[in-house]
């Protein structure tokens, strides 16, 4: 564990294409192993040592949260906003971030513990390094296994991401992350440039000059599909 991490969950999608195979309810509440994905990732960060997650999350999770008064960890604290796509969920978190790194993540990855430690302490050496020339903030990439619409990362030997896309490579990011919030002073270029995703903004990053690395994780299973769930669940009890 390294230090105190402030945490940040990008929960506000629909989950359009769990509904559309049959599965009426948003993504963030979709259980495994009797826990909503979203206290779940919040309860993981607590776990790797976040004094407080913060997480964005739409008006129809949210009425759904009270009315069915669903479990939700103590320090998980909720910003209810109905934005248009995950950049500008993303953009809407800095309103409750501290300045400093904070660890992202999105509420459809699902990682072990051990992984996401893995994760928070190499992702820490590389932002710190006195070595080498230290990055900005860190990604977590997986080998692709053939999943629809991933973020396709290009790598260099020393694990600088230097390129983010639609092009095919060996890894593709796992929706984990630990930036920095000196990202946000980009905003309003990513506005003016109409950017509507939060890969796009990433790939913006890059394009301006900000080091972004890459910590390869094994494991992480990031829920788009029925077969995402179903994998999820069976590694979850597979752990247990």
């Amino acid at each position: 564990m390294v230090g105190e991490l402030q945490g940040a969950i990008i929960a506000a999608g629909k989950g359009e294409r769990l509904r559309s195979a049959g599965l009426d309810i948003p993504k963030p509440l979709v259980r495994i192993d009797g826990e909503t994905l979203l206290a779940r990732q919040a309860r993981a960060m607590m776990r790797a040592g976040a004094r407080e997650v913060v997480a964005i999350v739409n008006s129809e999770t949210a009425e759904i949260v009270t009315r069915d008064r669903i479990d939700l960890p103590e320090k998980l604290r909720l910003m209810v906003r109905d934005t248009p796509n995950s950049m500008e969920s993303l953009l809407a978190l800095h309103e409750l971030l501290a300045p400093g790194n904070f660890l992202l993540a999105t509420v459809d990855a699902v990682i072990a513990d051990d992984e996401l430690a893995k994760f928070i302490e190499q992702a820490h050496a590389l932002s710190t390094s006195r070595e080498v020339r230290a990055f900005d903030g860190v990604l977590g990439v997986v080998r692709w296994r053939g999943d629809k619409k991933p973020l396709f990362a290009k790598i260099a030997a020393d694990r600088h991401i230097i390129g983010l896309g639609d092009e095919e490579t060996p890894m593709v990011t796992a929706g984990i992350y630990l930036l920095p919030t000196s990202i946000f002073a980009f905003t309003d270029s990513a506005r003016r440039a109409q950017l509507s995703a939060l890969r796009r903004f990433l790939s913006m990053l890059i394009d301006n000059g900000v080091r972004l690395g890459a910590v390869e994780l094994s494991g992480v299973i990031d829920i788009d599909e029925p077969q995402d769930l179903a994998a999820a669940r069976i590694a979850v009890e597979e752990r247990r």
